[in-house]
């Protein structure tokens, strides 16, 4: 269990629910298979291979969101209206007008979505209770937005905002390339995504290059400013920073799994010791993370 692209969340510092009560909460919507014309069913199901919907320790509790979504390609569509339309045509002597062929494809689309295959994909969550934080492994930010949405069905009142640093990462990041500094802890490594402030849009993206000298200076200079930077915390972890706050790419170095694979005899023991390291080590790159940025937004 290691997140490999985040959406971080804050939680006020005095929000707390025990692993047993979300648990409870989880259990009254769990995942169901869709059935008739449904096309998506959601619900909660287990991060594990076990029955509970949630994992937890040292007040880190993991769940997932389960999404069973029907598969009905508009080109299967299309082929069985255009045979109903074929008949249609040669029943009545003339072509369906538009509203028809129209009438048509709904009614076929009605009739093949009970036999559609169902595909299913989970979507995780770690909620940090000792950092009061929520973070949600997704690659965008339709899943992220999707499991939220289902959270905020299940348990009443949950209280989460993206987290807002005092500076941006675009500032941060152009101002760490051109002074060729890195913050404290961190360090840059070879990938790059530049863009022009102007209606342009202009974008350069380096990738597995050197990201020194005068040629990154210049495009700095000449008003790009940096979106995506990949940067290593404490040769620990890698990751890329864009320029919403969320890291993509994130890749736990071999001496961090190396320590569970050393002492774990069976896979639940792998799943625990993974799932202790990940929030450890994430729970403290994103705390000096966002201390390099200047600290949480202060509200006003």
């Amino acid at each position: 269990m290691w997140f490999k692209n985040i959406f971080i969340y804050r939680l006020p510092a005095d929000f707390s629910i025990t692993s047993n009560a979300l648990q409870e909460k989880l259990a009254q919507k769990p995942l169901m298979p869709c059935s008739g014309l449904d096309k998506q069913s959601r619900g909660w199901v287990s991060c594990r291979s076990d029955e509970r919907l949630v994992h937890a320790a040292q007040n880190q509790i993991l769940f997932a969101l389960g999404v069973e979504q029907k598969l009905l390609p508009a080109a299967i569509i299309n082929k069985f209206a255009k045979e109903r339309i074929a008949d249609i045509e040669a029943q009545q002597g003339y072509k369906p007008g538009r509203k028809q062929m129209k009438d048509i494809k709904l009614a076929v689309a009605d009739e093949l979505l009970p036999r559609a295959f169902a595909l299913q994909r989970i979507t995780y969550a770690w909620l940090d209770l000792v950092n009061s934080r929520l973070i949600i492994e997704a690659a965008s930010s339709a899943k992220a937005d999707e499991l939220l949405e289902q959270l905020g069905k299940t348990v009443d009142n949950f209280p989460v905002q993206l987290l807002q640093t005092e500076l941006s990462p675009v500032a941060a990041m152009t101002d760490w390339l051109a002074r060729e500094h890195a913050p404290a802890g961190f360090s840059i490594d070879r990938e790059l995504e530049l863009r022009s402030s102007d209606a342009s849009k202009a974008t350069v993206r380096y990738a597995n290059h050197a990201l020194e000298g005068k040629e990154i200076l210049a495009h700095i200079a000449n008003g790009k400013r940096v979106t995506r930077l990949g940067m290593t915390w404490n040769d620990r972890i890698s990751f890329v920073l864009n320029e919403h706050l969320q890291l993509k790419r994130i890749d736990f170095l071999e001496i961090i799994k190396e320590e569970s694979s050393k002492v774990a005899d069976n896979e639940d023991e792998m799943f625990e010791l993974d799932f202790t390291l990940m929030t450890g080590e994430l729970a403290k790159m994103l705390t000096d993370l966002t201390a390099v940025l200047g600290g949480e937004a202060v509200k006003p």
